[in-house]
């Protein structure tokens, strides 16, 4: 990550205008952003080990930022499921799913997110469904998960943004939130990032778009539970159970 400068990294400016002053919440965000997803990489791809504890300094050292944005980033990841916060031993970064937690895991999305998509073909604005034919557009010039998660970064949050799109587009705000909370792709990916499941994910994802734009709730959810199946399958075939 390469340095940043002093008005980036939060501190007041040299008094040349109010310009600068306006331009100073816009750099803390910034780097805020930066220091999230550098970290957010680290523990993606174990350079954090799981289970690890998660030095504040030395992260804050080795992106060369102060620990104010670190401290930031984790609060982020630790609402991301992440990393973890305890008592008297700070951070730590979670432990991998078992495979007995990816089985709950696709318990708890194939109890929320047919309905979700049902919901959605029922209740989707206009709006909603060009977002989500855009997304769906956008994950097809994106590759899919292969190495290290800045490859698949993209990817990866489109997916996300597919499925908390749907939840939203229920109009079932618990129902949404439950999805989103969920976090579901990161988990998985981190896990095991299935080398050439791009293009099964974004076909799976078009057949459910369809049904939702046709305002067809019963073939909606179960294309979503037909994806979920075979996502699970190919999470599964892909590390004995990761």
């Amino acid at each position: 990550m390469q340095p940043h400068s002093t008005s980036a990294a939060g501190v007041p400016g040299d008094g040349q205008g109010d310009g600068d002053e306006r331009s100073l919440p816009r750099a803390r965000q910034a780097l805020s952003d930066s220091v999230y997803e550098s970290i957010k990489a680290m523990v993606m791809d174990h350079e954090i080990a799981p289970g690890a504890r998660v030095g504040i300094e030395a992260l804050a050292r080795a992106l060369k930022v102060s620990p104010t944005p670190v401290r930031e980033a984790l609060a982020r990841l630790e609402a991301d499921g992440l990393v973890v916060k305890r008592p008297l031993s700070g951070y730590r970064a979670t432990e991998l799913l078992t495979r007995q937690g990816i089985d709950e895991l696709f318990e708890m999305r194939l109890l929320l997110e047919p309905k979700a998509a049902a919901l959605a073909a029922l209740n989707a604005v206009e709006a909603q469904m060009d977002a989500m034919e855009r997304i769906v557009e956008e994950m097809q010039a994106h590759p899919g998960p292969n190495g290290r998660y800045a490859s698949y970064r993209d990817f990866a949050a489109l997916d996300q943004r597919f499925h908390d799109s749907i939840g939203q587009a229920s109009h079932r705000p618990l129902l949404a939130d439950a999805v989103e909370r969920l976090h579901a792709h990161l988990h998985l990916f981190r896990l095991s990032n299935v080398e050439g499941a791009g293009g099964p994910t974004v076909a799976e994802h078009e057949r459910i778009l369809r049904a939702i734009l046709r305002r067809k709730p019963e073939r909606a959810a179960e294309a979503m539970a037909e994806h979920l199946t075979h996502s699970l399958e190919r999470q599964v075939e892909d590390g004995d159970g990761s």
